[in-house]
């Protein structure tokens, strides 16, 4: 194991802290960056870097990746094993109402993270993409040896966008990258603008649920710590390319791969909804409502490629998972 430390952006993300908090715990160093923005409350980011900030080998730089200037210092001073690349400008419905953050956030700064790559001979990059790139394709589960060319929100497009424009790195510098196609991740520390910590918000404050779609909406819910699992499996899983890769989507015959990671376990919103619900001890009025542009009636991991090459398995079931972000949100709300 190299003792050069691991980089990890968006270390005060929901995502990015739980990964960052797993490898600490294993001994690793971590360059935690983040730009700590306001799309939702920054003290719930300082919360979490604050519980990073006990380990001695966590070390936090405050700094957005846009900046061309700062990322290329950023990997010219650190001599890095590993770069986990998870910050980017997250939420399908923003996506509509701030098309220009995406483009910040998601292109750019990707685009100035594949050049630090590149010019620091990063071993192994492995990078968030979503399962939001599925778009507009009905076939499931889904899987990544299937095409994914109609995303239906630009936030869905600059996921697609990533993986493409780490494709062509990887084919032109041989630069082993992997991108991970995360699936409606929840627990402990999560993000209050997803629909779970909405719900919860709802219930507790005696508001209706807004549901869309009248509630007809299925998701593969995917605890946090069964999705760090899944990471921290894939950080020495390097690709290498295969001989056949050109002629499917989800491989190449450049070193590069793409995974999803979920639960492989679709669940109906509304039994989402009534387990959250009896978390609490009350229930909310239910306000149903058309489905939203950029949205998607289900989504269903296809994980075969990961358990069958790392033995990935998700392990943690819905109501445990509930049951422990409904426990760290009482505690962190101070609901009685």
């Amino acid at each position: 194991m190299s003792d050069h430390p691991i980089l990890v952006t968006g270390a005060a993300g929901f995502i990015g802290f739980h990964v960052a908090g797993r490898l600490l715990e294993q001994g690793r160093r971590i360059v935690g960056i983040d730009n700590l923005n306001s799309y939702y409350d920054p003290a719930l980011k300082e919360g979490r870097l604050d519980i990073l900030r006990k380990h001695p080998r966590f070390r936090f730089v405050k700094a957005d990746l846009a900046d061309r200037a700062v990322t290329a210092s950023l990997f010219a001073e650190n001599r890095l094993s590993v770069v986990i690349h998870l910050a980017a400008q997250a939420g399908v419905r923003y996506s509509l109402q701030n098309p220009d953050a995406y483009v910040d956030s998601n292109l750019t700064a990707f685009a100035n993270v594949l050049e630090g790559c590149r010019h620091a001979g990063c071993p192994h990059l492995l990078f968030a993409s979503s399962s939001s790139v599925y778009g507009a394709n009905t076939k499931l589960p889904f899987s990544v040896h299937d095409n994914v060319d109609h995303p239906v929100s630009l936030y869905a497009a600059t996921k697609k966008s990533n993986e493409l424009m780490a494709h062509a790195y990887s084919h032109l510098y041989r630069m082993p990258i992997t991108g991970l196609r995360f699936f409606t991740v929840y627990g402990p520390w999560y993000r209050p603008d997803m629909a779970l910590y909405r719900f919860a918000d709802a219930i507790v404050g005696g508001q209706p649920i807004k549901l869309f779609n009248h509630g007809n909406m299925r998701r593969d819910f995917t605890y946090v710590d069964d999705i760090v699992e899944a990471v921290i499996r894939l950080i020495d899983h390097v690709p290498h390319g295969e001989a056949n890769g050109a002629q499917d989507p989800g491989t190449s015959s450049a070193p590069w791969r793409i995974y999803n990671i979920g639960n492989n376990k679709p669940a109906e919103l509304m039994s989402v909804v009534a387990l959250l619900e009896k978390e609490f001890g009350r229930t909310a009025p239910k306000e149903m409502l058309p489905m939203q542009p950029g949205d998607v009636q289900a989504t269903f991991a296809d994980i075969d490629d990961l358990t069958r090459e790392v033995g990935f398995r998700p392990s943690t079931s819905l109501e445990d998972g509930i049951h422990r972000f409904a426990t760290w949100y009482c505690r962190y709300h101070q609901v009685g």
